[in-house]
Order: C-alpha cells, then structure tokens, then sequence
C-alpha cells in the first residue's frame, strides 16, 4: 500500500490513489475487539496517562462504528501524487487554487500527524472566496507526507533528520516549478520550515509557524535539564517558559522514541496500544481529545482522532516515523537562526505560548505577530477557520 518503487527518472511527478483491502479493515476491527486490557489507573486523573474509560470508549467506536473509507474518499478527492527524492520516494498532495496569483504554500506537518492533519484547510486556502476571504488570498497548496510517515516511503538507512527533510522539501517546490513561495509547518513541521528558511533558497519568501522556535537556547537548555526558570523575565516570558518547563516534564513519548524507537514494536502489532500512544502527546491535547470522546464538542471528533491513527495503522509507520526522534539532532523550540521574514500565530493551548518579544528576537524579520483566542498543538486541524485567516494575514504583506 505505502509506495515502495524507484522510478527510473527520478524527476518524475506520479499520481497516486489509496485504497486500503477490506480485508485488512477487517482484521483491524478483529484487533482491536481482541486486546488485552490493562487495569485501570489507580488514580482519578490523567496523571498516569490516558485512561481506560477513554480508550475504552474510543476503541468501541472504532471497531463498530466508525468508517475508513469516508476519510480515504476525502483524500482521493484531492490530488496526490509521488515524487522520488534523494532516494526516497515522496507523498504530497498538490492542490492548485483557481485564482490567478495565488501564492504556492508548503506546508509541512509534524508527529502524530499527518496529510490528514491539513486537510480541512484547504478549501478555505485554495478557494477564500468561498470562504470569507477574497481572490488576493489564494494559496495554491504543497502538502508533503513527512519520510517514514503516511505514504512517503520509510528511510531504510540512518540520515532522515529535520535538515535532509527541509533538503527534500526545498527539492520539491523546486521540482514544481515554483520560483516564488511560502512555507508553514507545526510540531515538526514547524522545524523543517525554520530550517529551509536558516537554508534560505532562492524562492523561499517567507514562512508562517503556529509552533515557532524562539526561546533563547541558554533558557531552553536550562529548562530541559529542569533547572528552575531563571529570573528576570518578562510576564509573558515567565508564561512561556513556565509552559515549556511543564512541556519537558511530560514528553515520555519523545524520549521513548528519541532513544529507543525500534523497542516501540508492540505499536506495529496493537492497533489500541497505537492509538493510546498517539491521544497522549501533550496533556493539553489529550484533555481536549478526551472530551471530545465523552460526547462533548470539541476542536477534534472521535472520527478525526481515528482517521490519523488509522493511516498510521494501515501503512504501518509507528516505528518509521518514530525514528524521526532519533534521527533528530537539533533543539525543538530554541531559536534557529532564521533572516527571512516570518509570521507567527500563538493559540493558547499550544505547548507553550510564544511571547512577542521572543519572537521578535528570533526572527529579526518579523512580519505578523498574533495571539488567538482558542485552539492547541493542532491548530489546523482543531479550529481550520481560524488557522486560515492567521496564514492568509501572515503572508499578506509578502504577496
């Protein structure tokens, strides 16, 4: 199902369809009404994790009620295609705005995510007029899958990390044709897209993050090896990096995958263990997430949540893109060195809430600066509306 071959000309752009075998829906359905409980937590919190009550919840659904082939009919609509790159051969969907001008956009996900993670956003970035906004806002839209995640072939030597990937995407818009364009990411995404802009490539007029890296590297080290937050702050500052300092004392699931990735096999084999490895990334999110599963109307649906944890079951990427950590060498939220213009929109359930001033000192050529009101770590996904309009004022001053 994952393409898997090397076309003789590597340039060539291919289109691509999934369709995954009834049979293998079936077997996961047949998983997941076989799994092996644990016992429940001994406390009345999510302090031990995600409960049992949740995934409980969650896995009735999906083994009963829940549809693939709705989400897979919403990707097929789209255009996809593949591409080999530096050896890899690499997913994205390629979806061209009707309106003249519009501004090709990349825009990079991150972990757990996935294309699926982006999908609700574009309509409102393809085709503004039919969504509040105006012609002069069109993007015409780049959507990669990351290497080892989704349909992007897995790496099967060590080297994948965050600055070959921002190679590979650069590769790509450059493969397109497009002379001239943006770039956005969150979670890993947000990395790469600050690392094509320390690349700067001719072409690259800027990029938008809704998880920027602007914490100065002596305060982000600091709080990583738990020191208590350092004085002197601003307000705001203090904010952040209490946020961050609450971040690096709940990322198991990182070190986990940063240090031993290949031990995570029982992800491969248990599609509910997958799935309650993926709800708890950040407590912030797994809070919303557990709401949303308990009935109550949240930025994700129960069907959202096992659309993505779907495609990660049914081409078997939990350890391909868990290595993703490993390979990893740079810092997560530290300041990267970028020059190029930079928009930035900071939703208040992010993992931390980046301050101006930091922001500011990061990014020299700062060119939006917005705090939202609502949504979290997966900011398109979550709330696709409001996402938009702080892409489409981010990049209005560079069109």
């Amino acid at each position: 199902m994952t393409p898997t071959s090397i076309d003789s000309d590597a340039a060539e752009i291919r289109p691509f369809h999934f369709y995954a075998p009834q049979a293998e829906l079936a077997e996961l359905r047949r998983r997941i009404a076989a799994t092996r409980w644990p016992d429940k937590e001994t406390v009345d919190d999510t302090s031990q994790g995600v409960q049992l009550a949740t995934i409980q919840k969650l896995a009735r659904h999906w083994a009963t009620g829940y549809d693939w082939r709705v989400i897979e009919s919403k990707i097929n609509a789209v255009p996809n295609f593949i591409t080999h790159i530096d050896g890899l051969d690499i997913h994205f969907i390629h979806v061209r705005s009707k309106h003249e001008n519009a501004l090709p956009l990349l825009m990079a996900h991150g972990w757990p995510g996935s294309v699926i993670e982006l999908m609700k956003v574009i309509g409102p970035l393809t085709d503004p007029t039919a969504h509040g906004g105006s012609a002069d806002d069109a993007f015409s839209l780049v959507i990669p899958s990351m290497p080892g995640y989704g349909f992007s072939q897995k790496p099967t030597e060590t080297g994948w990390n965050p600055e070959r990937i921002a190679d590979a995407y650069i590769e790509l818009m450059k493969r397109l044709g497009y002379a001239r364009y943006g770039a956005q990411g969150g979670d890993w995404g947000s990395i790469v897209v600050d690392l094509m802009a320390v690349k700067a490539p001719a072409g690259l007029i800027g990029i938008h993050s809704n998880m920027p890296g602007v914490i100065p590297p002596e305060i982000d080290a600091a709080l990583f090896r738990g020191e208590p937050v350092p004085s002197g702050l601003s307000e705001e500052e203090k904010r952040a990096a209490d946020q961050l300092a609450f971040t690096y004392k709940h990322i198991g699931y990182a070190i986990m995958m940063g240090d031993r990735p290949q031990s995570l096999t029982g992800l491969t084999d248990s599609p509910v263990g997958l799935a309650a490895f993926m709800l708890d990334h950040d407590p912030k999110s797994y809070e919303m997430i557990a709401r949303s599963i308990d009935g109550q109307a949240q930025g994700l649906t129960p069907d959202d949540v096992l659309d993505n944890i779907t495609l990660f079951w049914l081409t078997n990427t939990a350890i391909s893109s868990a290595r993703l950590y490993w390979e990893n060498r740079s810092t997560f939220f530290a300041v990267k060195g970028v020059k190029i213009p930079v928009a930035v929109s900071v939703f208040p359930d992010e993992l931390y809430a980046a301050p101006k001033s930091w922001s500011q000192q990061a990014y020299p050529n700062l060119v939006h600066y917005n705090e939202v009101t609502t949504g979290g770590h997966f900011a398109a996904w979550e709330q696709p509306a409001l996402f938009s309009q702080e892409v489409r004022a981010g990049f209005k001053s560079l069109r």
